[in-house]
C-alpha cells in the first residue's frame, strides 16, 4: 500500500481536534513543530498569551497569534522595570489584537493617556481591563476607554491617583453592563462620583473603594439602592467618613451581600451591625471589621449567630469584644468559620478561644497575635485542641490569607 500523508488525510477541523486533547501547552507547542501546517493551526487556535516584547515583537506575536482574547503584560511590583510597556506597544496592541477581550497592564508604570486612546480608539471588544498602578494615568485616557469599549465589564483602577468623579461619569454614559470596578487609593473620588456612576451603572456586583477617604454615606447608600439585587462585594477599608448610615442601607437593599469589608470605619456601632446580620444572615461570607472601634458582644453574637454562611471574619482591634461574644452561642449554634482574626482584642481570653473551639471545627486560619491573655504556653496548659488543618498565628509569623484584603 502507497503511504498516505496525515496532512493528506485530515482536516483542519480534524487536526485542531486532536490539538484540543493535548493536556499541557508544552504537548502543544511540540504539536508546532511538526510542520508549517500544524505551527499555523497551533497558533491561530491559542488565546491566551503572556510577554515581555517591545513593539516589533509585538507585532510579529499578533501576526503569529491571530484569535488571541487575553493578553497580560503585567508586571509584579517587585520586579518591575522602567519604562516596561510603552505607549508604542499599546498601539502596536491595539491595531493589532483585534479580538482582545482581556488586558491586563497591572503596573505598567510607564503607560499614559496617549496609550489608553490607542485602547480606547480600537479594541472595541475589550471587557476587562487591569491598569491598576499605572500612576501616570488620569480621567482623560480612562474616558477615552469608556467611550470606545462598551462592553466593558471589569476595570481595575487601583493606586491611579489621578482619577477623579470624571472617570465615573464617564463609565456610567457608556459602560452599562459594568460588573467590577476597582478604585482602592483613587482619593479624588467622591460621593458625587459614585452617585454619577450608578446612573448608569446598576449592574455592579463588585466595588473595591478601599482607601477612598472622600467617600462617605451619601455615596455609599447611592450604590447600595442602585445596585440592591447585584451587589456581592464591597470593600471600604479606611473610608473612615462611613459611619452606620452606610451599613443600615446596605442592610435594607443589598440582600445578596457576600462580602464586606469596613476596617477602619471607626464610627461605625452595633446598631447597623446587627441589622446587617439579620438582612444578610444567608448569604454573607467575608466581614472584615477591624479596628471598628464602638463594635461590641452584642454585635458580633449577633453576626456569629445568624450568618451561617459566614467562613471569614476579622475583628482585629475592636477593644470591647469580650469572651462573652463567644460565651452566649448557644448549643444549636454550629459555626463554619475558616478563617478568624481577633489580633489586638485585650478583653478575649483562653476560655473565650477554648469556647469558639467547641462551636468551630473548620478553622483553618486563627490569629491570636497580641493578646495579652492568649499565648502558645496558656492554650497549651488549657489543653485546647486546634483542629487539625488549622494553622495558630501566636507572633505574626504565620502568612495571612488573603480572603479579607
Amino acid at each position: 500500500m502507497a503511504s498516505v500523508c496525515v496532512n493528506d488525510a485530515l482536516t483542519d477541523d480534524e487536526l485542531r481536534w486532536i490539538l484540543s486533547r493535548l493536556d499541557t501547552d508544552k504537548d502543544k507547542e511540540v504539536f508546532g513543530l511538526v510542520c508549517k501546517r500544524w505551527l499555523y493551526l497551533q497558533s491561530t487556535d491559542r488565546k491566551k498569551l503572556a510577554a515581555r516584547a517591545g513593539p516589533h515583537m509585538l507585532g510579529r506575536l499578533a501576526s503569529r497569534f491571530t484569535r488571541i482574547v487575553e493578553l497580560d503584560l503585567s508586571q509584579s511590583v517587585s520586579r518591575s522595570f522602567y519604562p516596561g510597556v510603552t505607549d508604542s506597544d499599546l498601539a502596536v496592541i491595539a491595531h493589532g489584537f483585534k479580538c482582545l477581550r482581556v488586558l491586563n497592564l497591572h503596573t505598567c508604570k510607564g503607560i499614559t493617556d496617549t496609550g489608553l486612546a490607542s485602547i480606547g480608539r480600537c479594541l472595541s471588544l475589550l471587557q476587562f481591563l487591569d491598569v491598576s498602578y499605572c500612576r501616570k494615568l488620569s480621567d482623560k485616557g480612562l474616558s477615552a476607554v469608556a467611550q470606545g469599549c462598551h462592553d466593558l465589564r471589569a476595570l481595575h483602577l487601583a493606586g491611579c491617583r489621578f482619577i477623579t468623579d470624571e472617570t465615573l461619569k464617564s463609565l456610567s454614559e457608556s459602560c452599562r453592563d459594568l460588573e467590577a470596578l476597582g478604585l482602592q487609593g483613587c482619593t479624588n473620588i467622591t460621593d458625587s462620583g459614585l452617585a454619577d456612576l450608578v446612573k448608569g451603572c446598576r449592574k455592579i456586583k463588585a466595588l473595591d473603594i478601599n482607601k477612598c477617604s472622600n467617600v462617605g454615606d451619601a455615596g455609599v447608600s447611592s450604590v447600595a439602592k442602585a445596585c440592591a439585587s447585584s451587589l456581592k462585594t464591597l470593600k471600604l477599608l479606611d473610608c473612615y467618613k462611613v459611619r452606620d448610615e452606610s451599613v443600615s442601607s446596605l442592610a435594607q437593599f443589598c440582600k445578596n451581600l457576600e462580602t464586606l469589608i469596613i476596617g477602619g470605619c471607626r464610627d461605625i456601632s452595633d446598631e447597623s451591625i446587627v441589622l446587617l446580620a439579620d438582612s444578610c444572615r444567608d448569604g454573607l461570607k467575608n466581614l472584615r471589621m477591624d479596628w471598628c472601634l464602638n463594635v461590641t458582644d452584642s454585635s458580633l453574637t449577633c453576626v456569629l449567630k445568624q450568618c451561617k454562611s459566614l467562613e471569614a471574619l476579622d475583628i482585629g482591634c475592636c477593644e470591647e469584644v469580650t469572651d462573652n461574644a463567644f460565651r452566649d452561642l448557644g448549643s444549636e449554634d454550629v459555626l463554619g468559620l475558616k478563617v478568624l482574626k481577633v489580633s489586638n482584642c485585650p478583653k478575649i481570653t483562653v476560655a473565650g478561644i477554648g469556647k469558639l473551639l467547641e462551636k468551630c471545627s473548620s478553622l483553618e486560619y486563627l490569629d491570636v497575635r497580641s493578646l495579652p491573655h492568649v499565648t502558645e504556653v496558656r492554650c497549651s496548659e488549657a489543653g485546647l485542641e486546634f483542629p487539625a488543618c488549622c494553622k495558630v498565628n501566636f507572633s505574626g509569623s504565620l502568612t495571612e490569607p488573603d480572603v479579607l484584603l
